[in-house]
């Protein structure tokens, strides 16, 4: 009898097995980071190899730690990070360039020319994406066009495309022995490439992308057998029945299955999902509209989403680049040095502005500057700046949606931060709810594994299984909480037109 799930959480730093058993708590753990390569100011790649091999030896540990053995797995689910695309030659497995990161900006002038007069929504009906950088098919063009060969053998149907759930399962299931090229659902609809309504590649806009068909990936559910571990393997003939985008992966690990529950995930990035249901709801305040789901042959589940670029990695851009601490925690330390930001405000728009203002003109900002303010100050200032973000994409959501969000479920590295999670309170002026299980991601893909195999009976167990860890409560004043985001405000404004047409 197989008492366990496992998940692989292939995210954008490193890569997670986590071995759950059947009350969603976890087991053991195996976590290799992976190297974040950038060769150009904008440029943002990984390693496709060296994070499949980090996957395999992520595995081992989290099997090893449990003291188990392939056959006391149930199912794999694989979570992922989106929108990082990786290009693959079918026969050999040899990635035909780095795999291009969701953050990286390369593509704008691609992104502009498919645009054209009729501008970044000219997509938007079908794909519920505008056009930006983020997503996967611009980047896929790029390879094409620009790496020696690569179109050639595109057009011959020898190159494979995916996000990395694609790679990840692909070798899993036996790599060009047999490998099974499949996305899901969630996954599908962060290319520009997915018609919303129907679930099925796109031609026409493949063609303006210049993408063969071939190169796509089968599109199927988020929870369902795709193939089983290949006899090599860590994991030999176990079923792979899993792949939900990180972040609908976060939404499904939180139980939000009711229209108009929402998650904010805190990671390198940040991301709020607001469950719409069955209706997909077009937005007209800079949110995405995306599949959250589809369990099986069930109904699909759509969300509107907040994406946010930089968060977590604003911390880890102090910590790495200006040194202003060891480990990533301390950062907390420091800001709880100083009751406030002293007048700092510090904009991460690293790689453009992400939601609601999809702005890719804009670079960081640090403003507010006296001679008053410390190192303390700024720690302070990055970790507001994640709480002013997130609550720019809430009041966008409740534009679009009339939802008045109630309380807000938060997961991810960063809500272990109690400075940060009473702030958002205080920003958003709603509870913040942290479960007892943070690892969300890696725990929704594993529910979705478990339920393709009858391991859990459905959404009701997920739901069963949801605990309550801490509540955060609003305590600010309303007048300061007003002054600090209208300072905000204009400290974003900041940021607007800085990279011109000679200036990259």
């Amino acid at each position: 009898m197989a008492d366990y799930v496992l998940a692989i959480d292939q995210g954008t730093t490193s890569s997670r097995a986590i071995v759950f058993d059947h009350s969603g708590r976890i087991v053991s753990t195996g976590q290799l980071e992976h190297d974040q390569i950038f060769p150009r100011a904008g440029w943002v790649e990984h390693n496709p190899e060296q994070i499949w091999n980090n996957v395999r030896e992520a595995v081992g540990l989290a099997l090893t730690r449990a003291n188990i053995i392939h056959t006391d797995v149930a199912a794999v689910g694989i979570t992922n990070q989106r929108e990082t695309a990786v290009v693959w030659d079918k026969t050999t497995g040899k990635p035909v360039y780095n795999a291009i990161v969701w953050q990286d900006t390369r593509t704008q002038a691609i992104v502009d020319e498919l645009g054209g007069d009729t501008g970044p929504d000219k997509y938007k009906d079908v794909v519920g994406l505008p056009l930006a950088t983020y997503f996967s098919g611009p980047k896929i063009k790029w390879i094409l066009d620009n790496v020696e060969g690569a179109r050639e053998a595109a057009e011959r149907g020898d190159l494979l495309f995916g996000n990395t759930d694609s790679w990840v399962l692909w070798n899993m299931t036996g790599g060009p022995d047999g490998g099974v090229h499949v996305t899901d659902v969630t996954n599908a609809s962060r290319t520009m490439l997915m018609d919303l309504d129907t679930l099925s590649w796109r031609e026409d806009i493949a063609a303006d992308m210049g993408i063969p068909m071939s190169m796509l990936p089968e599109i199927r559910s988020s929870s369902e057998v795709y193939g089983h571990g290949r006899e090599r393997g860590m994991v030999p003939g176990v079923p792979l029945a899993g792949i939900l985008g990180d972040q609908q992966a976060a939404t499904f690990g939180q139980a939000c299955f009711e229209v108009g529950t929402a998650k904010n995930t805190y990671g390198t990035g940040n991301f709020m999902l607001l469950n719409t249901g069955t209706q997909k709801v077009p937005s007209k305040n800079g949110l995405l509209t995306t599949v959250c789901y589809k369990i099986g042959d069930a109904a699909q589940v759509y969300a509107l989403e907040g994406s946010i670029a930089v968060t977590g990695s604003l911390v880890q851009w102090l910590r790495d680049n200006l040194g202003m601490f060891v480990d990533s925690p301390d950062v907390e330390w420091l800001a709880r040095k100083v009751e406030d930001n002293g007048g700092a405000y510090f904009v991460p728009a690293f790689s453009g502005l992400f939601a609601p203002y999809w702005r890719p003109d804009a670079r960081g900002a640090l403003v507010g500057l006296t001679r008053y303010v410390t190192r303390n100050h700024i720690a302070r200032a990055a970790l507001e700046a994640t709480a002013y973000q997130t609550r720019e994409v809430m009041d966008a959501m409740k534009a679009d949606s009339g939802v008045e969000l109630t309380e807000l479920k938060v997961d991810g590295g960063m809500v272990a931060n109690e400075l940060l999670m009473q702030f958002q309170a205080d920003q958003l002026g709603v509870d913040v709810v942290r479960p007892k299980v943070a690892e969300t991601t890696a725990l929704g893909a594993a529910y979705a594994a478990g339920i393709a195999v009858g391991f859990w009976e459905g959404e009701g167990d997920v739901t069963a299984n949801w605990a309550e860890d801490k509540r955060w409560s609003p305590a600010m004043p309303d007048q300061e909480r007003d002054r600090l985001y209208r300072n905000w405000k204009k400290a974003v404004t900041k940021t607007f037109d800085w990279v011109d047409e000679d200036v990259q």
